[in-house]
């Protein structure tokens, strides 16, 4: 059984990235997981729906219990906010998936979840 699902709805290419591997160490190999890249429309859809807030997000992370949980990254924010975090556009995606996985595990946005991916930006070499 697949333990990974990614899809893209965009019309944009996708960098290659280890997604699967990055989720395994983070959420573990059990952890069901649902990977969809999205446009800025339905990013925003989903904000205000879910969290009622309206500004278009670049990465939205929904558990759906313990063990099974969705990620919606919106390449177009992520191809825009790149540069200010001084990564490769591949880089700051993979970067946003560890991040989604990090929520899904448990932590908040503070210094413990900032340690957690400079660990995780820095096992995985993003550049």
């Amino acid at each position: 059984m697949e333990r990974l699902l990614i899809s893209n709805t965009t019309k944009q290419t996708i960098p290659k990235i280890a997604f699967e591997g990055i989720k395994n160490d983070i959420l573990g190999k059990q952890y069901e997981l649902s990977l969809t890249f999205i446009g800025q429309t339905r990013a925003q859809n989903l904000n205000l729906a879910h969290r009622n807030k309206s500004y278009t997000p670049n990465i939205l992370s929904f558990p759906l219990d313990t063990t099974v949980g969705e990620i919606f990254i919106c390449p177009t924010i992520a191809m825009k906010e790149a540069k200010n975090f001084n990564l490769s556009v591949k880089g700051y995606v993979a970067f946003l998936f560890i991040h989604g996985c990090l929520h899904l595990k448990g932590h908040d946005h503070g210094d413990t979840m900032e340690r957690l991916e400079a660990r995780y930006r820095k096992k995985y070499q993003l550049t």
